[in-house]
């Protein structure tokens, strides 16, 4: 029937993301499959205990978590070694030729294989973190630590990941030491056999001559799927009696694994994203209020295509509404028909125009006088009437690729977006000697792409705010912060009217027409749903 159906939608979208968990956990175990399903069976038992369906992805992983821990505890150490001299192919292994990986993807793959369980069992989140598929929220709820805990954690096993590569890459070579200090190896890797291998390493002139640029692991994890779930892997003959038993004990009139399913978006596989130029500053949306936009989805790969460093001087026109001869009559432009848009970088040297002084009586925030936003999932509400500046950060150098925007969302009243400073825009030039070098990334490190048709953003923008919105950063893929503070007119028309003679790339911009027709930002909605990310790049708000 349909709760059977929705069950088992529910099981099969999540089957993949448990799959990696445990795989890398286990580095491709022979328990593997034992304890994927294990989990699963965990999930169905206990579905009707969720009082909560948008956090289902952190309950499942924590079952995953969990279920990994009992089964460290419950093998003896002469089981892990008879397992480990068995030959199966192991989970590095296994994303390797699965995924066709290759170079220092492929590196940071089989260097998995040196890390101790405790790092494997991390790295098995941390990897989908990078990915796009967990928050650092999940992942610290997961491990059952704080966040500020997780960074650290994750800190340390990044730097013995790095070691691992490093004894990677040392046993692709031909180091005459290495080769005699590994005749006695068994080949496979372990705690000590890692820490000889470094300590030759660091004292090898041979193997720590790295003439290739050793990029990141997170800008290497950018884009890599979750590796298949192997065909003919059993959980639905498992599941078969489960499923119809735990539909019917949790479902009422309408099924909870439906209200799971609709409050959550399934894992994405990665797909190239790239950037779109179309003239104009805004756009009028023309459809009915209500009626949603088709939705795309779009992963980031470290492959995208990036927008060059911008070479057209063309003054940017704020929008304004059309004039009409005094004998017809003035149409009445409605708020949130004038959406933000691709534009062009107005000349740099021209002052803007006036800005709008709006009424202000203060906003606050949840944040506080300064929020930091360096996560995905993390936001921050406003509330109140007057100005807002959010200030990007964006940082190739760790993580490039397509970015994922923030959206707003739980729109009440309105929303408005007046103004772009800071003194450049992020696409601006920023070096005198790197011609390929933007704020948003060179052709080193690689580009931060915005999704196509979406406006290009500056160091500093401005918006009015008369109500109440939450802002949330939907970071996957490129990495990038904002900074949120409830600002005023005096700071922003300051901001704008700082010029090229004082120093920075670039006068400020003025969007504010101070009537509806201002437009608002894209990637709005008065509604909240389970996910920020799912939020349409045309903004639909009607008038409060």
């Amino acid at each position: 029937d349909g709760d059977r159906r929705a069950l088992d939608e529910l099981v099969e979208g999540w089957l993949p993301l448990v799959y990696n968990i445990v795989g890398r956990a286990l580095n491709g175990h022979a328990d593997v499959d034992d304890v994927v399903q294990e989990t699963m069976l965990r999930a169905v038992d206990n579905l009707g205990s969720l009082r909560d369906p948008d956090s289902f992805r952190s309950w499942l992983v924590a079952i995953a978590m969990r279920q990994i821990r009992d089964r460290a505890r419950r093998r003896t150490p002469a089981r892990l070694d008879e397992s480990a001299a068995s030959g199966a192919a192991d989970f590095a292994e296994l994303t390797v030729l699965r995924l066709q990986l290759e170079g220092q993807r492929r590196e940071v793959a089989e260097a998995v294989r040196w890390l101790d369980d405790e790092d494997r069992q991390l790295l098995s989140l941390w990897w989908l973190e990078v990915a796009g598929e967990l928050t650092r929220r999940e992942l610290a709820a997961a491990v059952g630590i704080s966040r500020q805990h997780a960074a650290v954690r994750v800190q340390r096993m990044k730097e013995r990941l790095e070691t691992s590569r490093g004894i990677v890459r040392a046993l692709d070579g031909a180091c005459p030491g290495l080769r005699e200090l590994t005749t006695r190896w068994n080949g496979r890797p372990d705690s000590v056999w890692r820490k000889r291998l470094a300590r030759h390493i660091r004292g090898c002139g041979y193997c720590g001559d790295t003439r290739e640029s050793v990029v990141p692991p997170e800008r290497l994890l950018v884009g890599i799927a979750l590796v298949p779930v192997p065909v003919g892997f059993t959980l639905s003959l498992a599941l078969g009696g489960k499923t119809a038993a735990a539909a019917g004990a949790t479902v009422a009139s309408v099924s909870w694994s439906a209200k799971v399913l609709s409050a959550l978006t399934q894992p994405v596989v990665a797909a190239t994203a790239g950037a779109t130029i179309v003239a104009g500053g805004a756009y009028v949306v023309t459809q009915a209020p209500d009626a949603p936009p088709p939705r795309v989805a779009v992963s980031p790969t470290a492959a995208s295509t990036h927008r060059p460093p911008p070479v057209a001087d063309t003054p940017a026109v704020s929008p304004s509404p059309s004039t009409s001869p005094s004998a017809t009559p003035t149409k009445t432009v409605r708020y949130g028909s004038v959406v933000d848009a691709v534009d062009r970088a107005p000349d740099p040297d021209t002052p803007p125009s006036a800005l709008p002084h709006r009424p202000e009586t203060g906003v606050t925030s949840t944040g506080g006088a300064h929020a930091v936003l360096n996560h995905r999932g993390d936001g921050v509400t406003l509330t109140g009437k007057g100005y807002v500046l959010v200030r990007w950060q964006i940082s190739p150098q760790y993580r490039a690729g397509g970015l994922v925007m923030p959206s707003w969302t739980g729109l009440r009243g309105e929303l408005f977006h007046v103004a772009s400073g800071g003194g450049r825009r992020m696409d601006d030039p920023v070096s005198a000697t790197d011609s390929t070098a933007t704020g948003m990334g060179n052709s080193t490190v690689g580009y931060t792409v915005l999704p196509a048709g979406t406006q290009q953003m500056w160091q500093n923008e401005y918006f009015y705010l008369d109500g109440s919105v939450t802002l949330t950063v939907n970071e996957r893929g490129a990495d990038y912060g904002l900074s949120v503070f409830p600002s005023s007119w005096d700071a922003a028309e300051k901001d704008i009217t700082t010029g090229p003679d004082q120093g920075v790339k670039r006068y400020g911009l003025v969007r504010d027409t101070g009537k509806d027709d201002t437009p608002v930002p894209q990637y709005v909605t008065r509604s909240t749903p389970a996910d920020a990310a799912t939020v349409a790049q045309e903004s639909r708000v009607s008038a409060p």
